[in-house]
């Protein structure tokens, strides 16, 4: 296989416990994140990893692929490097289990970056942001791309700082990026990613890909217009149920 994507998905997750198996639409979260990556056209498999007996059983019910993976991982993409030692796969897509509305087209595009970009390891994705709020808001990760395309540092801090004056988001919309937590590795890197411990910015900051920037690795970063947040709270993911519920409700109407 060339391409595939994995869905780490945890039990046990800090802000909200369990939240991979929330079911008020009628299919658990994880699902509707399975259903979404079904729909990427440049992925050939899709699989969902766990820790947990639960998980497992919750996603073989709607008939995903599962593989059970260590309790001991620190981040999702130790998992998925678990995954990548027992997959023969080139390129694996990392598509976190709280994504219900993530995008296939997003998904693709990231593939297509690796393919473009034959010296890069990972890609990931970012979008314009658009105000003050985002700007300052810590939940926000923010990117620093270079002139080639490639992330320069990863934070939850407002960068870059304007030390005169406010930013200007719509004059310079590709200055200041949030990150999109969506990535595509390399089998290699994968591999290396597991037998490295996290670096002290990482641990510092929460945020695993700075992990890569400190081994040197190239992350190639593409431009998405927009992208739709994660749930990670119970008012996301209440939020979400009340755009699914009007999507079926809108769907009903079509059809009658």
């Amino acid at each position: 296989m060339r391409s595939v994507i994995v869905i780490p998905a945890r039990y046990a997750s800090q802000r909200l416990p369990a939240k991979v198996l929330l079911k008020e639409t009628g299919k658990y979260l994880v699902q509707h994140v399975y259903e979404r990556a079904c729909l990427a056209r440049r992925a050939e498999a899709v699989f969902i990893a766990t820790d947990d007996p639960r998980v497992e059983a919750a996603a073989q019910s709607f008939g995903a692929h599962v593989i059970r993976t260590s309790p001991h991982h620190s981040c999702g993409t130790e998992r998925v490097a678990e995954v990548a030692q027992r997959v023969p796969a080139e390129i694996f897509v990392n598509l976190q289990g709280d994504e219900p509305l993530v995008e296939p087209s997003h998904l693709d595009y990231l593939i297509e970056l690796l393919q473009r970009h034959r010296d890069c390891p990972l890609a990931t994705l970012a979008t314009p942001i658009t105000s003050r709020e985002e700007y300052l808001d810590p939940s926000v990760v923010k990117v620093v791309v270079g002139d080639q395309g490639q992330a320069l540092y990863f934070s939850r801090s407002p960068i870059p700082y304007v030390r005169d004056g406010e930013p200007d988001f719509a004059a310079t919309p590709t200055v200041f990026l949030r990150h999109v937590g969506l990535y595509a590795y390399r089998r290699d890197l994968l591999l290396r990613w597991a037998n490295t411990p996290p670096h002290p910015l990482e641990t510092t900051e929460k945020l695993e890909q700075l992990r890569a920037l400190a081994l040197g690795v190239r992350i190639q970063v593409g431009l998405v217009a927009h992208a739709e947040r994660g749930v990670d709270t119970w008012d996301d993911y209440r939020r979400f149920v009340h755009r699914y519920r009007q999507l079926v409700e809108l769907l009903s109407r079509q059809a009658a």
